[in-house]
């Protein structure tokens, strides 16, 4: 046992010795140690322990650094670090940041070359290190692995041609979280699938006002925005579904009317319109006000009846209510219309363009998001799959199969170069309707201009 050991041991130490300091690879490279530091949010390096394991597997010469941000913390310390030179190798960001974060991107190349440990020989087997040549994910590749909205995404055109500026490790949609017990008293046996008269009427028989006047249990958690979670995505969702073009050659235009519809309407303003009639007290699907508790806490104290969320909420619902008997189902969508539309939620994996090590963190970034190797990940993080091949053995899953069922017909839009301020002008929208419905015309107007000018 002692020899065998030994002899694994003098293997081992071969394999990180092999062309290194003292040696050369048959190519007369020497081989040098390579660390690659990566910064995240919200997965601790747990997560990605098995990935990184299998990944030094194959390349001992390679340290993987992984460090953890809070999210309020991540930005301004990465901007920072990138900065002063001393930023990560591969960082994470929201898909919707990309845009913003173009000229920090080194985009993928179309192969990556690294030093690689290398059996040869026939009769004797000599391990020796050679420089690996593996050509890269095509936009073909792209298109074919991920769910559609990666590729709208995840490309941008430089130089006038169009590059990968990301990878995804997931896919995050926005689903309904309802409260079953409320469900149940309120003689509601399956949650509405449709934004029709019968979520009205649901919402109608689940909210209850105390004697003052006081919203005491809401039906949904709809009508504002700095109590509510991801309130621009929501609207956002409800202008698409609604036929609403976000964009249109660069140009906002989520107020514009579609080819085909009807004279007259505006499918965006008629979203906005519908979404803020629940915190309109002159309405009767009124149920939301800015006195209402965040609507994550709300839920979570089992006095709101329907919120809508994303997969990664789920483990922080759990854990701060684990009595509360709750249930998700699909995103509600317009009855009638044929084509789904759901919102994606996720961020993407890329590579610094100081980073230098560009190929080696690209390398690594394209083997932890393979099918093979992201499984450990999404095992870990209980996040839905962003790859095709994966989709059907997570549908099933208690947690995740609804937000995983909805991944293929996930969009999203934010192209602009500060996600940010399209996101406050969107709730600012939110906010001025809710104060004076009269004015809508001009304030889903002056939104889109708000909008346009983060385009620009």
């Amino acid at each position: 046992m002692k020899k065998r050991f030994f002899a694994l041991f003098l293997i081992f130490t071969f394999i990180l010795t092999a062309g290194a300091g003292c040696g050369s690879s048959p190519s007369g490279s020497t081989v040098k140690p390579i660390t690659l530091t990566y910064w995240r949010v919200f997965d601790t390096e747990d997560a990605f322990a098995a990935i990184i394991a299998n990944y030094q597997k194959i390349h001992p010469n390679i340290t993987i650094q992984y460090k953890e941000f809070r999210y309020d913390e991540y930005e301004k310390e990465l901007i920072n670090a990138l900065a002063e030179d001393r930023g990560p190798d591969i960082f994470s960001i929201p898909s919707t940041w990309v845009s913003e974060y173009q000229n920090k991107i080194a985009p993928m190349p179309a192969q990556t070359t690294i030093m690689t440990p290398v059996v040869q020989g026939t009769v004797k087997k000599v391990l020796v290190q050679l420089p690996v040549t593996t050509p890269s994910l095509t936009l073909k590749d792209l298109k074919n692995n991920f769910v559609d909205v990666v590729y709208s995404d995840a490309i941008l055109n430089k130089g006038g041609v169009d590059k990968i500026f990301g990878l995804p490790l997931y896919m995050d949609t926005m689903a309904m979280y309802y409260n079953t017990d409320l469900f149940n008293n309120a003689g509601i046996s399956q949650p509405p699938q449709y934004w029709n008269l019968e979520f009205q009427q649901d919402v109608k028989k689940l909210t209850k006002q105390n004697t003052q006047g006081n919203i005491v249990q809401s039906g949904v958690a709809m009508g504002g925005s700095a109590n509510i979670q991801r309130p621009q995505d929501i609207l956002s969702l409800l202008m698409m579904q609604n036929g609403a073009v976000m964009m249109n050659g660069g140009s906002v235009t989520f107020q514009t009317v579609p080819a085909g519809s009807q004279q007259g309407y505006n499918p965006g303003l008629e979203a906005l319109r519908f979404y803020t009639d629940f915190s309109n007290p002159s309405k009767d699907v009124y149920c939301w006000n800015g006195n209402q508790p965040n609507s994550v806490t709300m839920f979570e104290q089992g006095n709101l009846a329907m919120m809508f969320d994303y997969a990664y909420d789920l483990p922080a619902i759990k854990a701060a209510a684990p009595k509360l008997n709750f249930s998700i189902a699909k995103m509600p969508q317009i009855q009638g219309n044929s084509n789904l539309v759901n919102y994606a939620n996720y961020w993407l994996e890329t590579v610094s363009t100081k980073s230098k090590n560009i190929d080696a963190a690209w390398n690594f970034i394209q083997f932890e998001t393979a099918q093979d190797q992201v499984q450990n990940y999404l095992k870990v993080a209980k996040k839905p799959t962003a790859l095709r091949a994966l989709i059907a053995s997570e549908i099933n899953d208690l947690d995740i199969g609804v937000f995983a069922g909805q991944v293929l017909t996930a969009q999203s839009w934010y192209k602009g170069s500060n996600p940010t301020a399209a996101e406050t002008a969107i709730q600012q929208m939110i906010d001025m309707t809710v104060k004076d419905e009269k004015d809508i015309v001009q304030i889903i107007s002056q939104g889109a201009d708000r909008v346009q000018q983060t385009i620009q």
